[in-house]
């Protein structure tokens, strides 16, 4: 874990994509499309059918490693609104053994029509931030969300390479998606910019090698 902090809160990065909490014991994962593959396979479109899997053996990997004792997932738990209707028994059981051991809090998002078991809330207050699913320009409180996937591309060893970042400014800040199946969108698109707003600056923030780096991608003009 990367020490990090946000709005006068001391957190911390996780690999892959998950921030950790320490005040409020929590952790908050966003995007995790869970029964993407399965949804696809619908239409013909066949992918390896274990993405949930996958992603909530990630999530229990990032519960044991940071201690949290909560869960916020900011929205697009499923993929759709049918999602938990197909989850398989291994998958199911695996949810519902996370869901007995850590509070868990479901923020509903644009996939989220009744998909989630249990209590989903379209937005929730802790402590000075607003967690939500999609960043509201013009919000006056620090707020967390996710919903556009942010990466940063990298050159590294005479190539490019994509990683999911955070998108940071002084009162926001966008987590990457958690899923095992979600593509991304680059940092710096307009649209992620102007979800941020109002911000002097916005930074894409990502720990390597346990250390944080920060590449600015915009700046208000002078």
């Amino acid at each position: 874990m990367v020490p990090f902090s946000f709005a006068g809160e001391d957190m911390a990065l996780l690999e892959g994509g998950a921030l950790y909490w320490p005040r409020e014991e929590a952790l908050l994962v966003a995007d995790l499309h869970l029964e993407k593959a399965s949804f696809f396979a619908r239409f013909g479109q066949m992918l390896p059918p274990y993405d949930s899997r996958e992603t909530l053996e990630r999530v229990a990997r990032a519960i044991r490693l940071s201690g949290a004792r909560r869960v916020f997932t900011l929205g697009d738990n499923f993929h759709d609104g049918d999602g938990a209707n197909r989850l398989e028994p291994h998958a199911a059981g695996m949810l519902a053994a996370l869901t007995r051991v850590v509070d868990w809090v479901w923020i509903g998002g644009n996939h989220d029509v009744g998909a989630a078991p249990g209590t989903m809330l379209e937005e929730l207050a802790v402590g000075p931030l607003v967690l939500r699913h999609e960043a509201r320009a013009g919000e006056a409180r620090a707020e967390l969300s996710g919903h556009f996937h942010p990466k940063l591309r990298i050159a590294a060893r005479g190539r490019s390479v994509a990683r999911p970042c955070w998108a940071a400014s002084e009162r926001k800040l966008i987590l990457p998606a958690f899923g095992a199946l979600t593509g991304g969108m680059d940092v710096a698109d307009p649209a992620i910019i102007a979800a941020m707003q109002p911000a002097k600056a916005v930074h894409a923030v990502l720990p390597v090698r346990g250390k944080l780096v920060r590449v600015p991608v915009w700046q208000e003009a002078a």
